[in-house]
């Protein structure tokens, strides 16, 4: 009886080495299954993200074709959603505090300018995100994001 209740307390103390490298081993391998497929989601991400910054800079434009009937030109750009332009058609009921909630033009996901087109070549005004590479076409994390092509 006594060499049992020893062999209870020893094998209590703590884990084996043993136990340690199957622990390790298991981490491993989910860390080896997983990972990769976390990774691959970070350029999808940013694309989603780029939409809907399009998305959000569309409302903000059509409220400010509502209050002054035309769009900015291509030449006032985004910053007239922030700030009144003094160039070209200046608008006359341009809403104080601006027409985007941060009082900034974001910029997309891969810290690059959106582009801004009014009249564009696909509608009132085109925005253009151009992906990872920062120029035009690409394919992957390096293609366009187009006001037109979203949903």
């Amino acid at each position: 009886m006594k060499s049992v209740s020893m062999y209870t307390k020893r094998y209590n103390l703590g884990f084996t080495l043993i136990e340690l490298m199957v622990v390790i081993l298991i981490l491993g391998l989910l860390a080896g299954i997983i990972a990769p497929r976390l990774i691959g989601r970070t350029d999808e991400a940013k694309q989603t993200k780029a939409k809907v910054q399009i998305e959000n800079l569309s409302t903000a434009l059509k409220l400010y074709k509502l209050d002054n009937g035309s769009y900015p030109t291509t030449e006032q750009g985004l910053q007239a959603l922030v700030q009144p332009p003094e160039t070209g058609n200046t608008p006359k009921n341009w809403r104080q505090g601006g027409y985007l909630e941060k009082g900034k033009v974001p910029k997309d996901p891969w810290g690059n300018e959106f582009i801004y087109l009014s009249p564009g070549t696909h509608g009132d005004f085109d925005i253009i995100s151009y992906g990872a590479d920062g120029v035009p076409g690409g394919e992957g994390k390096d293609k366009d994001i187009n006001s037109w092509e979203i949903d």
